[in-house]
């Protein structure tokens, strides 16, 4: 691994200019690239050494399942071994950190979800990472949405009696962390609503859902991995989904969007990413194995039983998303002087 100094803070303005730069920086190098340099970087790439997927969560969990899964065609698509390794902790921080000083040589990724690229930034001052300057996106991969649910019994049946119910007494809602992005769903729709809710902040979505259940909660703001079982049994009621559009897993419930509500899209995502000066032929050849896997339909059917929508496209396309996100989630972040756990 590279030392790297101790970086300063970034503000949100220097940042969001770095990656606007960067956008253009990259469209160069991947243009100039596809004509030249492809079989060159292919070439030293293919020299048997495996391919790294970097975690930031411990296995088990909905993250790692996804990189695992990927990773098993990724090995076919890439003629070379793929293995994950979980860097647990810091919310991504850990394995973000990690990344950002490895080698940019192609062999060493970093499959991330919003938290280490978009949200940690406004809720830490120290990161030792920079989330614009330190990485190249390859390619998006994955989201889901978050999903504002209740016990079946109670006697509300949408986002907007719920709303109305908040009006009338106080309301407990389920959050799965300080600064997670449920947290920020929930900032969002209370917002939009007009109303106040009392976050509850877990450290886990199984002792959330167990509240939940057991009617120590109001409701519970969690993704659709977390809530689907329960609410498939027909133990949990789903009130609205924080998507541009309907979840794949339950079609049949509106969004916060179609209620009335504005700005209250939160998805929980998943991209990869490698170290900045990544060479870019070799951010192609991957994102292009990565977009190939995404679209096999057997793949595609696997995420979708555990509650995942495959989203690939090009590293341009991500990196746009990612400067929307960063932009986004730390005004909001500032605007309502939200801490980390």
């Amino acid at each position: 691994m590279r030392a790297a100094p101790a970086r300063p803070a970034m503000t949100g303005e220097r940042s969001l200019v770095m990656l606007g730069r960067m956008l253009v920086d990259r469209r160069s190098l991947l243009a100039l690239a596809a004509v030249a340099l492809a079989p060159t970087t292919a070439a030293r790439t293919q020299d048997g050494r495996p391919i790294r997927l970097i975690v930031g969560f411990t296995a088990g969990g909905t993250t790692d399942f996804v990189a695992r899964l990927l990773a098993e065609r990724l090995k076919a698509s890439l003629s070379e071994p793929v293995i994950v390794e979980n860097k647990p902790g810091a919310n991504g921080a850990i394995a973000a950190e990690y990344v950002a000083k490895s080698e940019p040589d192609g062999h060493t990724l970093f499959f991330s979800t919003v938290g280490a690229l978009a949200i940690n930034p406004a809720l830490r001052s120290n990161l030792a990472y920079d989330p614009v300057k330190d990485f190249a996106p390859v390619g998006m991969a994955v989201f889901n949405s978050t999903m504002l649910v209740v016990a079946a019994s109670m006697k509300v049946d949408s986002a907007r009696e719920f709303a109305a119910l908040a009006r009338t007494r106080p309301v407990t809602v389920g959050i799965t962390g300080l600064g997670s992005i449920s947290h920020l769903a929930l900032e969002l729709f209370q917002a939009a609503a007009g109303v106040k809710l009392q976050a509850v902040p877990y450290r886990g979505a199984a002792q959330a859902l167990t509240d939940l259940l057991g009617g120590q909660l109001d409701a519970l703001l969690g993704d659709v991995p977390t809530v689907m079982a329960q609410a498939k049994a027909g133990k949990l009621k789903p009130l609205a989904a924080s998507s541009q559009e309907r979840s794949d897993v339950f079609p049949e419930v509106p969004t916060f969007l179609e209620q009335g509500f504005s700005d209250t899209v939160a998805n929980q995502w998943a991209g990869t990413l490698a170290p900045a000066h990544t060479p870019a032929a070799a951010i192609l050849r991957l994102n292009a194995a990565f977009n190939a896997v995404l679209n096999d339909p057997d793949i595609r059917s696997k995420l979708a039983r555990a509650g995942v929508t495959p989203a690939p496209g090009s590293p341009e396309a991500f990196a746009r998303h990612l400067a929307d996100e960063f932009a986004r989630w730390g005004r909001l972040i500032r605007e309502k002087g939200i801490r980390g756990e």
